[in-house]
């Protein structure tokens, strides 16, 4: 399982602010953003070969579940 931030979101908001401090926007007038959106990716297939069971309400809240 993991729990991370979602990476392809963040990316077009971290070339935003290179953007930003391209276009002459000093780096301490840029704020910081802490990540609020997060995905929970599930891989079953690693989970068998360890032998631990997901239960099926909680794959139904994963983003996303690898078989």
């Amino acid at each position: 399982m993991a729990y991370a931030p979602d990476y392809p979101y963040y990316f077009g908001v971290w070339a935003e602010e290179v953007g930003k401090a391209l276009n002459g926007v000093a780096p301490r007038d840029i704020p910081i953003q802490q990540a609020t959106k997060l995905t929970l990716m599930v891989n079953l297939k690693t989970a068998k070969a360890i032998g631990v069971d997901i239960p099926v309400g909680f794959l139904h809240t994963a983003d996303v579940v690898i078989e």
